[in-house]
């Protein structure tokens, strides 16, 4: 009577590197594609708040001009929900801070962006509001 061996199941060590390196590559190719994505959003959701927030101040000047002199909102009316904004400012995708920051000087002083400091920014001399971001270009549409 011969004897059988029971039969071994698994993978070699051939096999197991071969998937590892079809993985490394995978990896190598995806990453870069992700952070670029990444950069991509935080752009766009940038802008977006930028677009929204710099609608309300213009409706609001708008608004001033048909009923007295027109004039932008003052810092305290952008940070009052439902006079400039009906929401609230979402975080800068940069700083994730959703602070407005006065910019005529009262805490921040210097033109945008303002170096070092978090969240937004709003003149409310000039109706400008901005991101506190050294990102070229965040500020410029």
């Amino acid at each position: 009577m011969t004897k059988t061996r029971p039969m071994r199941s698994g993978f070699t060590l051939i096999e197991l590197i071969a998937v590892i390196v079809v993985l490394a590559i995978l990896a190598g190719v995806a990453l870069p594609r992700y952070f670029d994505y990444s950069a991509q959003a935080r752009a766009s959701s940038c802008k977006g708040t930028l677009g929204g927030v710099r609608a309300g101040v213009a409706n609001f000047y708008m608004n001033t001009g048909l009923s007295g002199p027109e004039r932008y909102p003052t810092f305290a009316e952008v940070n009052t929900l439902g006079t400039v904004m009906q929401e609230l400012v979402p975080t800068n995708p940069y700083n994730n801070s959703a602070v407005i920051r006065d910019a005529d000087g009262t805490w921040v002083s210097g033109a945008p962006p303002v170096s070092g400091a978090q969240g937004w920014a709003y003149d409310e001399t000039a109706g400008k509001f901005w991101a506190n971001t050294n990102t070229v270009g965040e500020n410029a549409f």
